[in-house]
């Protein structure tokens, strides 16, 4: 697992354990000295502990931009809002009056998610490939932020040209299966189960506080079905296939590179026990004990966090069902690319 990766579990972890224990041991009163003291400690835990926690696992190590910080401050503001004793509470009831440019904002998300889908629909059915693809190829050179922006609207194509296997019957073969367990039928309908479940419970704990928050939330969250049903057709069946002599690698829905067949100076079969996965510069996809191993001549952008987190790799580890399938696809894409290269 890649040091990134692993400071975003940490903080994950570090979050919840002590917004836990915060909320389980917060003084309902004030009364004591020594209530005051321990609510002092939990408020450090919350405005001190964590936003430099935050700074340094996601924003210093996973090299994030900085105005991010303001999220983790809201959320302690919020947990506060919700758990301190009601002397000091109302202080944060700023957070509580968010709720109604939050739902107007909500509201123009939802009618924005509406003209996407129609206009996904529209594009869906027409594309001869993965709308990412034409993405990264036209804004991958020296325009980061015009790329992101460009990933975020292509997505929605994405989801409807996955998720319904008509619109994707002209896709191009894939050379092999990554090993991925999203592939797996109990995957695809344990993430179905769950996600309505979290839909279900959303309503019901939002209902309460506001109905159309509940019922917006709600919306979003089963909206997912079709990102569910797309990330287990791509894991299945679309996880590495050659598109325009670029070769596409697909980890799920999350995350997919896009590497021109020059751009890879060695191509070769090894075992997992030699592939070294704690390398930010190394990216390894699938499990298994068989890997095909990519050197690349520069580093090559793999979009991670459905192309929200990019990050530059150098050699990549894929463990597939058919290696030598791969490395023959690979050699012969490259010779063809650079006699390609020679007649031009």
């Amino acid at each position: 697992m890649r040091s990134k990766v692993k400071f975003r579990l940490l903080f994950l972890s570090l979050a919840l354990i002590c917004f836990w224990l915060g909320v389980s041991f917060t003084p309902d009163t004030l009364n004591t000295a020594a209530d005051k003291w321990l609510l002092g400690g939990i408020s450090a835990v919350y405005f001190i502990l964590l936003p430099i926690g935050y700074w340094y696992c996601i924003i210093k190590i996973g090299q994030q931009k900085l105005w991010k910080l303001i999220m983790i401050f809201s959320l302690s503001s919020l947990v506060a809002r919700l758990s301190y004793p009601a002397e000091l509470s109302h202080y944060f009831e700023f957070v509580m009056w968010l709720r109604y440019p939050i739902i107007a904002v909500l509201l123009l998300i939802e009618l924005y998610l509406v003209i996407s889908v129609i206009r996904g629909l529209l594009k869906a059915r027409t594309l001869k490939g993965d709308p990412r693809v034409g993405a990264v190829e036209t804004y991958n050179e020296g325009a980061e932020k015009t790329l992101t922006v460009a990933l975020i609207l292509a997505s929605e194509a994405t989801n409807w040209y996955y998720s319904i296997p008509w619109f994707s019957r002209q896709h191009p073969a894939t050379i092999a299966h990554i090993n991925l367990l999203s592939a797996r039928r109990w995957h695809v309908w344990l993430m179905v189960l769950g996600c309505i479940g979290a839909s279900t419970m959303s309503y019901m704990l939002l209902q309460s506080w506001s109905e159309i928050i509940a019922i917006i939330v709600a919306s979003f969250i089963s909206y997912t079905l079709m990102a569910i049903v797309a990330n287990h057709r791509i894991s299945r069946h679309y996880s590495l296939y050659f598109l325009r002599n670029k070769l596409v690698i697909n980890n799920g829905l999350w995350g997919f590179m896009v590497i021109d067949s020059c751009d890879i100076s060695q191509v070769n079969q090894q075992q997992a026990s030699v592939v070294h996965k704690d390398d930010d510069a190394v990216l390894s996809i699938g499990r298994g004990q068989s890997h095909v191993s990519l050197v690349l001549n520069k580093p090559v952008i793999y979009h991670g966090g459905m192309g929200q987190l990019p990050e530059p790799m150098s050699e990549i580890h894929l463990s597939v069902d058919k290696p030598e399938d791969v490395i023959a696809a690979i050699e012969a894409s490259r010779i063809e690319a650079s006699h390609t290269v020679v007649a031009a």
